[in-house]
């Protein structure tokens, strides 16, 4: 992969940082769907780190700080972000060394439309090295009104609700809403694989993010 000057500065910058061992990422969270994700984001990116450099992932289990299923972009936020702050309590009480910290909600988001309610279904991702930290989302999946009053008025959570929907058990920790809404096309993975990638990019492209600020500056 040929490396542009900014990338190769950044490339020189990781690998000083880094010189040759593991990075290890932390995220807030022990299903398989998330941990699977935050994996195939990271050998996605990988190039972009020094030749013999490793990630090394860690799964822990931690609250978000917000409702069971989230109903709105704001506290779909709030909750990847919560779960990093839980997790750096973690590695403090066992005064570990994590490099990178994941947090990662799903959930929905609501808007009106000609006075009509849409309501979508969202993947977000929190990422941050302890001092700074960047969002990313995964794309939108307007769900059924009926799904969604289930959630919002009756008060089900998603996980459930969409069990109940599909006449299926455990979907959230298989295929997702994603993927019984998108016949497979798009699972509960691949979303989060996506707001993982977008949540890093300032990392593994800080060139041209220190630049565009630099020239806003």
């Amino acid at each position: 992969m040929q490396l542009s000057f900014k990338q190769e500065n950044e490339y020189n910058r990781v690998a000083e940082t880094f010189r040759m061992k593991n990075i290890i990422v932390a995220v807030g969270s022990t299903r398989k769907p998330k941990l699977n994700a935050v994996s195939e984001a990271l050998q996605t990116i990988k190039p972009f780190f020094p030749v013999g450099v490793d990630f090394q992932i860690l799964g822990r289990e931690v609250a978000s700080g917000v409702s069971p299923t989230p109903s709105s972009r704001a506290e779909l936020m709030l909750g990847a972000r919560k779960r990093t702050q839980a997790l750096s309590h973690l590695a403090a009480e066992s005064s570990e060394k994590w490099d990178y910290l994941v947090g990662l909600e799903g959930g929905l988001d609501v808007i009106m439309e000609d006075r009509a309610r849409r309501v979508f279904l969202e993947s977000w991702a929190y990422v941050t090295n302890g001092t700074t930290g960047h969002y990313g989302r995964s794309g939108s999946l307007e769900i059924p009104e009926v799904l969604a009053a289930e959630v919002l008025e009756k008060g089900i959570e998603l996980s459930e609700a969409i069990d109940r929907f599909a006449g299926e058990k455990g979907v959230r920790n298989l295929q997702g809403a994603w993927g019984v809404l998108t016949l497979n096309l798009i699972d509960r993975q691949s979303a989060f694989r996506v707001g993982v990638l977008a949540a890093f990019a300032p990392f593994y492209n800080a060139g041209m993010y220190s630049s565009a600020s630099a020239a806003n500056g």
